[in-house]
């Protein structure tokens, strides 16, 4: 098979040569094999928990407005869909490939953190043929979505932090600091040893970084709207607020019990106590019966498709 160029995110001519020539023909095969291993215990573990979700006790909250929905799935695609925009870019990934994007997010949500991204690299493998050592694209992407968070936490708490200091959100100083400590050290390490850690092209790492700071607007807008569709007696302003400071309490290391400390803050912020639990329980609910469903249906494609793939 010929080789084939491109061009990367500086303009420059990149050599792209088939994947068996790259990695070997054993490496791809096993990277798919692993790939179908995953997805086998994807369908294990979502047909065990669904037998564990009672929706009963959320059923009453079941939304019935079209728009509700429109905005939840575009809050689940926020991450998969600005991925699959940041590997079209790398590698002109075809739309297919943002099935094996929700199946990563559900593998990390549901299985094991960053296990979703080894089945990713395992896919991109066997059925990518022309895409040249695709571990480094992937490893970049992933460390630019932690840096990138970790930013946008540090801004987070600085306009958070008049809250915070009063002591009214219940969140201990002591903690909060450490926290901070620990985003502001790994960013340092990454920012330092960023030419070794990083192989992607600069224009490339840019492109991928304001892609990430996208995506995270776009989640808070989203939860935001989701939340005063459901409680619209709470007013959006409210509600953005909200999903900033819940994404701030999710993205504190160290933190415990983050869901109890995110429920105090919205009892304080907001009131309707039992309104606002009731909400919480209902997304959560939603939200891992999404993912269940999303998994089972991706995965079960992944096995019928792995046999295609030679």
């Amino acid at each position: 098979m010929p080789e084939q160029s491109a061009t990367s995110g500086d303009g420059k001519p990149r050599l792209e040569i088939p994947l068996e020539v790259v990695e070997g023909k054993q490496g791809t095969r096993l990277a798919g094999i692993f790939s179908m291993l995953v997805s086998l215990a994807l369908l294990v573990v979502v047909a065990i928990q669904f037998g564990d979700i009672s929706l009963a006790e959320v059923s009453g909250m079941i939304p019935t407005n079209p728009l509700f929905w429109m905005v939840f799935a575009g809050y689940y695609l926020a991450g998969p869909v600005s991925e699959w925009f940041i590997y079209r870019r790398l590698w002109q990934m075809p739309l297919a490939g943002l099935g094996a994007l929700l199946r990563k997010l559900v593998s990390n949500e549901i299985l094991l953190g960053y296990l979703g991204e080894a089945q990713f690299y395992g896919w991109a493998r066997a059925r990518l043929k022309f895409v040249a050592a695709p571990f480094g694209a992937i490893k970049d992407v992933t460390i630019l979505s932690a840096l990138v968070g970790n930013f946008a936490t540090l801004a987070m708490l600085v306009w958070a932090w008049p809250l915070i200091a009063s002591g009214q959100l219940g969140l201990e100083g002591r903690t909060v600091f450490i926290s901070l400590g620990v985003v502001l050290v790994t960013s340092f390490v990454i920012l330092l040893f960023r030419q070794k850690l990083f192989t992607l092209a600069k224009n490339d790492l840019w492109f991928i970084s304001a892609v990430h700071l996208a995506r995270i607007a776009a989640v808070v807008i989203f939860s935001a709207w989701m939340w005063h569709l459901v409680l619209p007696q709470v007013e959006m302003t409210l509600w953005v607020i909200m999903a900033t400071l819940r994404m701030l309490v999710s993205r504190l290391p160290l933190l415990p019990n983050k869901d109890v400390v995110f429920a105090g803050i919205a009892v304080f912020l907001l009131g309707h106590d039992v309104e606002i639990a009731s909400l919480m329980t209902f997304m959560a609910v939603l939200l891992l019966v999404t993912h269940l469903v999303v998994g089972a249906l991706f995965a079960a494609l992944d096995l019928i498709d792995a046999e295609k793939v030679k």
